[in-house]
């Protein structure tokens, strides 16, 4: 066999793929909450005969499938999402995701020879833009069982990879002070916004004293209300990131020494809470050369340099434990909607969109092949993998 034989077994089901697509687009379903998309997902897989387990990884919505060739040989992991936005729809392009990568995963079943012994294991990925899917699937055991992980999004922009995803740490902070009349008792008061304002200010002074690429984010959520009382109580959440998880925790430890002194400034007591942290992903150049080479090979459209910088997804969690790149496929004609508005998600069964399942299938099929096909190819990327992750 050779990559063309891929290609006419993506074509073969592309009435399929895009069949899939669109009802994922017209039947948005936010995270852990994406029962029809998994559902449609997990039965195609096995109808074309993958062995499918729906409810895996402690999550309702999430599914494992695999195939297997022979004995031995490498574990290619494939991963989608299907979760939309509330509100929004399918404003991220996470529905054309499913699709490819089950075209793709038949498209190997029905290609490899048995000289070729691998496995195939398609994992549904719910809820990355809310919950962190992909964490919670890490704390209960998932993804141990691949060799690296492949992924695909829809793009704005270019088709291209990502070189680093943002590491991120969330905090949801409370402070508590005493409420008092602010006209007649005001020395009887200590503000917890007071507190929660010196916190942020303090954040801004720390922002001329840390590395490029650190970002700090932060929202109240409870300013303490009526405003002749002083307010016994203020709330936030406040966001830091990097591309480096080591340089972050240096970073937090000096976050909370600002809340510590915010506290003390003002007499009052705070309380916080550390979210799940999304890690940042480990480069892999060589998986990431195998990806662009293939989409050329494709004649995807507008191919792209690899993006230098990007934001924070949970896929970076599995990268900073696995092998592991994503494709960024164009999905747009000439006139691009930004991601997650409600303009991006009415372009969702576009032309462009069809296209890009079916250019991020073959891709991505071509790609597990060059790994199935040389083993040298995996050698390299886990070389590389661990290099990289000494420096990150």
């Amino acid at each position: 066999m050779n990559k063309n034989d891929l290609f006419d077994a993506v074509d073969k089901q592309k009435n399929d793929l895009l069949r899939m697509g669109d009802y994922i687009c017209d039947n948005p379903e936010i995270g852990l909450k994406e029962y029809k998309a998994s559902a449609l997902l997990s039965e195609y897989l096995r109808q074309n005969g993958y062995e499918t387990q729906l409810g895996i990884g402690g999550l309702d919505t999430a599914f494992r499938a695999e195939w297997k060739n022979g004995d031995g040989g490498p574990s290619i992991g494939l991963l989608c999402e299907y979760d939309a936005l509330e509100g929004i729809g399918h404003g991220c392009g996470h529905h054309l995701q499913g699709p490819a990568i089950v075209g793709a995963a038949i498209a190997l079943k029905n290609n490899l020879p048995r000289s070729m012994p691998c496995r195939i294991v398609v994992y549904g990925t719910p809820a990355e833009e809310t919950e962190g899917g992909k964490i919670i699937m890490l704390e209960n055991g998932c993804f141990k069982d691949i060799d690296l992980a492949m992924m695909t999004h829809a793009s704005s922009g270019a088709t291209g990879v990502d070189l680093r995803t943002m590491a991120l740490s969330t905090f949801s902070v409370e402070y508590k002070g005493q409420s008092s009349h602010a006209a007649i008792r005001p020395e009887c008061g200590r503000s917890a916004l007071d507190a929660l304002i010196l916190a942020f200010n303090a954040i801004e002074f720390m922002r001329e004293h840390v590395a490029d690429d650190v970002r700090m984010h932060y929202a109240i959520t409870d300013g303490g209300m009526p405003p002749n009382a002083v307010p016994a109580h203020a709330a936030a959440q406040i966001i830091v990131r990097s591309y480096d998880r080591v340089m972050l925790e240096n970073v937090i430890e000096r976050l909370m020494k600002i809340l510590d002194g915010a506290a003390l400034m003002t007499e009052t007591t705070y309380t916080v809470k550390r979210a799940r942290d999304i890690d940042n992903s480990i480069p892999v150049p060589e998986l990431n050369a195998l990806l662009m080479n293939n989409a050329e090979l494709v004649n995807a459209p507008k191919i792209a340099p690899p993006r230098e910088k990007t934001g924070s997804t949970d896929f970076g969690n599995v990268c900073y434990c696995t092998p592991g790149a994503c494709i960024r496929v164009a999905s747009d004609g000439d006139h691009p909607a930004p991601s997650h508005s409600k303009e991006a998600a009415a372009q969702g069964k576009s032309e462009e969109s069809h296209a890009a399942i079916i250019y991020a299938s073959k891709i991505l099929a071509a790609t597990a092949y060059d790994i199935v096909s040389s083993p040298e190819n995996l050698d390299a990327i886990r070389k590389s993998f661990n290099s990289m992750k000494e420096k990150h």
